[in-house]
Formats: structure tokens, sequence, C-alpha cells
């Protein structure tokens, strides 16, 4: 997956010489796994059955989440044979470290992303650094980010505060995506919007708009990048799915000293269960920058949801 130079590169970029733990850690972030969860929660007929892959927080740059790397995630995932995939957004990088480490374009990426393959699609939400990425959309405030319109472009939907209705062995379910809880940065103090929310930021989700499109009593499952909404979400949405917080990315005895989240730990990283409505959160498989994972390695994600869940 990754030569010894650029590893070596990448422990001299950390400052951090040689060491066993410093080695570990940059080496932790190279060694995915499959995370499997069995639930049946309330609202979801435990007679529908239905796998689910999630990638979330791919953060794509060379080399650490490299062409090739994705190439073989998407590989992986394909050979587990979910019913759908989700990707639930941050395909960027969120900052480069001079000749270190490149951004790849999003039309590289994308090109490679529309090779998964699963009968009921492959559906995608954005996160915080593909909007944060793009100057001219965080300029005018509207549009939709690079990365979105690459993944369009390749044929894969990408859900702003919308909703699908989906069926699986002659059962509907609704698939909703929830728009970026932290879309556009903002210097504005007097923002009251922005004051509230951990980053400074406004975001473009709407998330009573969204789950009022869904039309019928089937069950919903909710993609939103951030889990921080996750207090908000009704009795109605059978599931809430989320990444963004990397499970901490440093993690020591369960324990993250930094997440992204006005939460703290309290939503860093997988099932989560609260007035019996039910979130998974993702640990994610790339780096936001650094290449340094620890007591958090890369995930891939499979939900099985129905018979013999857990409840």
């Amino acid at each position: 997956m990754i030569s010894r130079r650029d590893m070596l590169k990448m422990l001299a970029a950390l400052g951090v010489g040689s060491t066993a733990l410093s080695s570990y850690a940059v080496a932790e972030s190279f060694r995915e796994r499959v995370t499997h969860y069995r639930l049946s929660p309330p609202r979801w007929p435990k007679d529908l059955n239905l796998k689910l892959a999630v990638l979330a927080d791919l953060h794509i740059c060379e080399p650490w989440m490299s062409i090739d790397r994705v190439r073989a995630l998407v590989e992986q995932t394909n050979s587990l044979q979910p019913d759908a995939v989700l990707l639930l957004g941050d395909y960027v990088v969120g900052r480069t470290l001079g000749s270190i480490s490149t951004s790849v374009a999003a039309e590289r990426w994308a090109t490679v992303l529309v090779d998964i393959k699963a009968p009921l699609g492959v559906h995608a939400v954005l996160g915080n650094h593909d909007w944060w990425a793009d100057s001219e959309v965080q300029q005018q405030r509207s549009g939709l980010p690079r990365a979105g319109r690459a993944l369009r472009s390749a044929g894969i939907p990408v859900y702003e505060n919308a909703v699908v209705r989906l069926q699986k062995d002659g059962r509907p379910f609704w698939l909703a995506g929830l728009g970026d809880q932290l879309s556009f940065q903002t210097n504005d103090d007097d923002d009251e919007m922005a004051k509230s929310n951990l980053f400074g930021c406004i975001g473009t989700d709407d998330l009573p708009r969204t789950l009022a499109q869904v039309s019928d009593e089937a069950p919903v499952i909710l993609m939103a990048h951030e889990p921080d909404i996750f207090p908000k979400v009704p009795d109605r949405v059978s599931l809430t799915i989320s990444g963004h917080t990397h499970g901490g990315q440093v993690r020591i005895f369960g324990y993250a000293p930094v997440v992204p989240s006005r939460f703290g730990n309290r939503y860093v990283y997988g099932h989560k269960i609260e007035r019996d409505r039910h979130l998974i959160v993702s640990g994610g498989l790339g780096c936001s920058s650094l290449p340094v994972r620890l007591g958090s390695p890369p995930e891939i994600v499979m939900i099985e949801l129905g018979d013999g869940g857990e409840g």
C-alpha cells in the first residue's frame, strides 16, 4: 500500500523520528478493518433484512490515502456484498504538508468510487472539509462544492437535505441525507447561528425539511456527516449513521482527548442508544491532516438490520 520511503517521509514530517510509538501510530492509520454491527432498532421491521456498507472520511491525498488505496477499499467493499453503500463525506484532505503530501483532483477519485457495486446503489452526503476546500463556494455562500459535483458527474447521487425511497425484497424504506452542519466558515462575530456552532460555521442542514419529504410509514435511515445532530433526530428515524469524528483519531483506553464535536466523547465512536433512538458513528478511514491514528484504526463499517439483531 505504501512504500518504506513514504513512511519515513511521514515520520520526518511529524518530527517524531523513528520512535516505536510514533511508528505504530502511523502504521495503524493503514490497517483497515471491517467493523460489524447487527441490530434491530425500534421502528425497523424485523423481517426487513438489510446490509449496509459505510465508508466515511476518506480524506484522499497522496501518499497516505492514494488512488491505489482507495481502489483497494472499493474492491474490499464490493467483496462484502452489501445491499447498499453509504458514503458519509470528507472525501478531500483537510490540509496537505508541503512536499510531503498532495491533494488529489476530485474527478480522479470520483471515477474510482463509481466502481463500488451494490444492488440498491451507492449514496453520498458531503462533509465539512468538502465544503471548506472550495473557496469559490465559500465566498458565494451557495452552490455545490467540487467534491459534490464530481460525485454527481460520476453518477453517484449526493443528498443535500433530500430523501429517496428504496425497496429490499419488496419492502420499502427511506434513505435520507442531511446537508452538512459545518458548511460555511465565517468570521462574523455577530452571526448567532455561527456562534452556536463549535467551529463558528454555518450549516446547510435542514432536518425538518428533509424528513418532511418522507411521505409514508416506511422506516427511515438518516445519513448525517456529523453526529451532533443526533439529539434533534425524532423517533421517526430508525437509525442515524455518521462519521466526522475519526473515532477521536487518537483514543487512549477508549477516551479521545480531542473530538471535533460540541458533545466531546458522547458521540465519538460506535453504537449509541439514547431514548430508544439508535446512532452508529464510524471511525472513518483517512486522516484530515497528519497520518496518525492510535487506538482508533481505520474501518469499513458493515451494518446488518433486521432479524437476528440486538434490538
